[in-house]
């Protein structure tokens, strides 16, 4: 089945040009996810915008976006107008800036997607742009209208591709300092930090997408699965329940604990 693109449009850069589309890079569609059921009927449980005041349903013609000025006091924009913002950016990708890779910090990245060409036409103007920017090790900023929202956005040569990261705004990134100030000015010990490092070593792996599988997921899927099997076939035997984990115990001497931790790593040979 062919991929539909999230949102179609041009890559610009100076006066080279070339359309594009755009996918998502990520997707949360193996997540298990729920219906809120009526536990009497069984029946799916929808949800409707009311009037707060009347209590009467609205009807989907009948909403409109407002924004509030003051008490019971909006500003109503209508679609049209909401599409009508910025509408350079909601096309055309634009690379007004470039800045290297490394400059911008990890906390600022939003949303990656990919970005591709769109027409064989187009491929050399892409490729030149992105080689540029690879071979420079340097990143492209732009903007770009998604959901009504314009973004700032940073592209990334990534293989024969573009990674297209939404960032975050400003005034979502919070600044570290308040977080940090409780902790004290300490530095290592000398003799712990080599117990440390001979921790790092041993439990240094190569990176694998499996460090990050979700576990509650594959219980849920398990659960589930039993369920389902428990309908067909009644069972008069009860599920266990699973063991709790002892509690850990408080750890009082860093340096014991440290010693404890690498004996332990070197007698399981990791």
């Amino acid at each position: 089945m062919a991929l539909r693109p999230y949102w179609k449009g041009y890559l610009k850069l100076s006066l080279v040009t070339c359309p594009v589309q755009m996918m998502p890079a990520t997707s949360e569609n193996e997540k298990v996810r729920f219906h809120t059921l009526n536990r009497e009927t069984q029946n799916r449980v929808v949800s409707h915008y009311v009037d707060s005041i009347t209590g009467k349903e609205v009807k989907d013609e009948d909403e409109v976006k407002g924004y509030q000025r003051g008490e019971n006091d909006y500003v109503m924009l209508e679609d049209e107008e909401l599409e009508n913002v910025a509408l350079d950016s909601t096309k055309t990708i634009d690379i007004s800036t470039f800045t290297p890779r490394d400059s911008i910090e990890w906390i600022w990245l939003d949303t990656p997607y990919y970005l591709s060409p769109n027409d064989p036409v187009g491929q050399e103007a892409f490729s030149v742009i992105r080689d540029a920017m690879e071979s420079q090790d340097m990143v492209g900023i732009s903007r770009l209208v998604i959901t009504r929202r314009e973004r700032a956005v940073m592209l990334e040569p990534r293989g024969k591709g573009i990674v297209l990261w939404t960032l975050r705004y400003g005034d979502e990134v919070r600044d570290e300092d308040p977080y940090f100030a409780g902790i004290g000015d300490e530095t290592a010990d000398s003799d712990m930090m080599p117990l440390v490092q001979q921790l790092i070593k041993k439990q240094t792996q190569h990176w694998n997408p499996k460090m990050v599988i979700d576990p509650v997921q594959d219980r849920l899927l398990d659960i589930i699965a039993d369920k389902k099997k428990a309908l067909k076939k009644p069972s008069k035997s009860k599920a266990k329940a699973p063991a709790s984990a002892p509690a850990p115990s408080n750890v009082i001497n860093i340096m014991d604990a440290l010693k404890k931790s690498v004996a332990a790593e070197t007698r399981t040979g990791k």
